[in-house]
């Protein structure tokens, strides 16, 4: 562990289709709203919970205006950047500030940056295919910077004057967990004092969004039957049909304990455990064992017994298989008297894919804050009515320890453990 106390958690953003903002996106949460659009209010190429339209420069001054903080180089150089790149910006800046580094922060030398996802700008590549057919010399040099995944850190870490270690790292739909494990190894070997991880949103180009389909992992495309009105995804319910891909991004700062205490920084939770294991294979397929052995693991390194777990955040997809999976893994780790209350994010924020683990950790740690578990709002006859999933409404949640899985096709599994509990 890293010399005086280990990694702790300082600031928080997010700007997905459930909230633009950390306070939007916790009242969105308490709420139970859902971002999702039914099958039928949308067409088969579009994601089923959008972002609303992003007007950048716009919004930097509305935020300058209201005394937000904004770094002066983000409105220069994301202004041309994709539409991810601007969202990730803008999350950055949230959860940078929300830490107070934009008033104090380590040499940039000492400041870390790991980007979660892989395939991030499939929809932008197919849009400049489009364009660019008939003529391809007028596909500008930008181009080359804009179609690799690490435009995001090279943006970002301009933006913000990060100087140290930084990269991307690439677990399917368990690259946030990944991401935010990395950082956690790059302060426990002392590589960094502060790092920013950052759930970067992906956007779905039409193949990719009926490749999900034809795997059977995504919600049916509208067919003008009455489903298409129903809820969309419903993780855990008897009635799930696959995810639902929303578009989102979100940001959490990890610092050494000691190098918070020398900020005089508030600390919001301990990354008190975590494990990442493959379970070798190259298909979607989920394996329960390997499911509740990170699960085990991470709970282990943080020393706390299931029985003192208060809250799990699923992975949760909606997809029939993984849901029962993960359902019955958390049975073996937890028991069927265990007291955690158990919920499912993606029914409000759609499955952001590579960004879903860091977007489903700002919503943990949220509601560790606020004192609530989210509700499940489509969740009505559970596939395993042995555990405590929330109901329709939000209710109160006092747990010192709450656990948070992310699972990837390839055979990616992982879990992560928050603790409150002495901070």
């Amino acid at each position: 562990m890293t010399p005086g106390g280990g990694v702790v958690v300082t600031g928080l953003g997010v700007h997905c289709a459930a909230g633009a903002g950390l306070a939007a996106f916790t009242d969105a949460l308490r709420a139970g709203r859902s971002a999702l659009l039914p099958a039928a209010d949308r067409d088969a190429d579009s994601p089923g919970a959008p972002l609303p339209p992003l007007d950048y420069p716009a919004l930097l001054a509305e935020r300058r205006a209201r005394g937000a903080w904004v770094p002066a180089k983000a409105a220069r150089t994301a202004a041309r950047s994709p539409l991810g790149v601007q969202v990730s910006v803008l999350t950055a800046a949230e959860a940078w500030a929300h830490a107070g580094l934009a008033e104090d922060a380590p040499p940039p030398e000492r400041l870390g940056l790991v980007v979660a996802g892989n395939n991030l700008n499939g929809a932008g590549a197919h849009r400049a295919a489009d364009r660019h057919r008939d003529r391809p010399a007028a596909v500008p040099g930008r181009y080359a910077l804009h179609m690799q995944d690490t435009d995001q850190v090279g943006v970002v870490s301009e933006v913000l004057g990060i100087r140290g270690e930084g990269c991307t790292v690439g677990g399917a739909s368990a690259s946030g967990n990944v991401a935010l494990i990395t950082a956690a190894r790059l302060l426990d070997a002392g590589a960094a004092d502060a790092c920013l991880v950052l759930g970067a949103p992906t956007e779905l180009a039409p193949v990719e969004r009926q490749a999900y389909r034809a795997l059977g992992a995504m919600t049916p495309a509208a067919t003008g039957a009455d489903t298409d009105r129903e809820p969309p995804c419903r993780p855990f319910d008897r009635a799930h049909r696959g995810f639902t891909d929303g578009v989102g991004g979100a940001a959490v700062v990890l610092e050494t304990a000691a190098g918070a205490r020398r900020r005089g920084a508030r600390v919001l939770a301990r990354l008190a455990g975590h494990a990442l294991r493959l379970s070798g294979t190259s298909l979607a397929d989920p394996s329960e064992q390997v499911e509740a052995a990170v699960m085990r693991t991470a709970l282990e390194r943080a020393g706390v017994a299931p029985g003192r777990l208060g809250y799990v955040n699923t992975h949760g997809t909606a997809s029939p298989l993984g849901d029962r999976t993960e359902a019955a893994a958390l049975l073996r780790v937890l028991g069927p008297d265990a007291p955690a209350l158990v919920n499912a994010t993606k029914a409000l924020t759609g499955h952001c894919l590579s960004a879903a683990g860091v977007v489903e950790a700002v919503a943990t740690l949220a509601q560790l804050g606020g004192g609530f578990a989210h509700p499940n709002p489509w969740l009505t006859d559970p596939v395993e009515p042995r555990l405590r999933f929330t109901g329709t409404a939000a209710v109160p949640l006092a747990a010192e320890f709450a656990l948070s899985n992310s699972f990837g096709f390839g055979g990616f599994h992982s879990a992560v453990v928050f603790a409150t509990e002495g901070v």
